[in-house]
């Protein structure tokens, strides 16, 4: 496994001060946002589709230092009903086309979340007993048979014809795909050139175990993010994983993104590569850090330390 850095984490910095930042921490492999809801500050998509000589000079920035694209990321919602879903389609499928321009084989994305029926404006995530009101039972139907398919089937056509080999969707909250279960549904009804990013502070914040996770996921898994997650003691054992308060009421959440190691122990971590190894998984590791408890200078050199002791190199 090799080290990468999610860089939006370094979006006050221009394109080249950030390769030379990265560069500096040692890691020689960047995953950048170039649509959805990412920044996209250090990759102007349109820019390089519509300009030969750009392109080209972005390419050489990258190769003369040594480094590499371990994906582009393009995490959104195109399954919402409103202006959103269109908007983050457009902009998921020009990703698709620069990554084969840059020859990037990876995109990670998120799965999107469409609305619970026909008309509805705002997308609805279930994840209660369909038992239950009744009306559950069709929201979830509906949203998987008559959006997130179709949609899944032509994008992975489009990607096929970019030179794009794999699709990794992070499990994420509010989104239809939220953990391994999901993922394989999607992945069943789609193509098999989906596949999990796998990170694992999605499933600790829903008190899932993640090493666990990675052993049902075996053959599936083609990214891995390097992000932590703390629940809280004391908070938790009252009210639960369940939560919505904003990321940065730190103090008072009942679980919270940490730096690498400041939520799992570095043994947990050990074990975890271990298994991802175990399970065919050999590809980056990129650092995703998003720990409001602390600086970001602190927060990188912490999760560096900590997964530089970990991943199975």
């Amino acid at each position: 496994m090799k080290l990468a850095l999610c860089t939006d984490v370094l979006g006050d910095l221009t394109f080249t001060e950030m390769l030379d930042k990265v560069k500096a921490l040692g890691i020689d492999a960047v995953e950048m946002t170039a649509g959805g809801w990412g920044g996209c500050k250090h990759v102007p998509t349109q820019e390089l589709l519509e300009d030969d000589e750009k392109l080209a000079a972005y390419k050489a920035e990258i190769e003369k230092r040594g480094m590499e694209i371990a994906a582009l990321n393009c995490s959104g919602n195109p399954l919402s009903p409103a202006e959103m879903g269109e908007l983050h389609t457009k902009s998921i499928y020009d990703t698709a086309v620069l990554a084969g321009r840059l020859g990037v084989e990876k995109l990670v994305m998120m799965s999107g979340l469409p609305a619970g029926a026909p008309g509805d404006k705002t997308p609805n995530w279930i994840t209660s007993t369909v038992s239950w009101p009744d009306y559950m039972v069709e929201a979830v139907r509906y949203q998987w048979e008559d959006v997130a398919v179709p949609w899944w089937k032509k994008f992975v056509e489009h990607c096929k014809k970019q030179g794009i080999k794999q699709i990794a969707i992070e499990e994420f909250p509010c989104q239809l795909v939220y953990n391994p279960e999901t993922l394989l549904k999607l992945r069943d009804a789609v193509d098999p050139m989906i596949g999990i990013n796998m990170d694992p502070s999605h499933l600790i914040a829903m008190g899932a175990d993640p090493i666990a996770a990675v052993r049902a996921l075996e053959g599936c898994i083609y990214h891995v993010h390097g992000k932590d997650a703390r629940i809280e003691r004391g908070l938790c054992d009252i009210n639960g994983l369940a939560e919505t308060k904003p990321v940065t009421d730190t103090k008072n959440r009942t679980w919270n993104y940490v730096a690498v190691g400041c939520g799992q122990d570095l043994q947990w971590w050990k074990e975890f590569f271990s298994v991802c190894h175990m399970m065919g998984y050999d590809g980056h590791v990129s650092l995703e850090m998003e720990d409001l408890t602390m600086s970001v200078e602190a927060g990188l050199s912490t999760s560096i330390d900590a997964l530089n002791q970990t991943i199975s190199k």
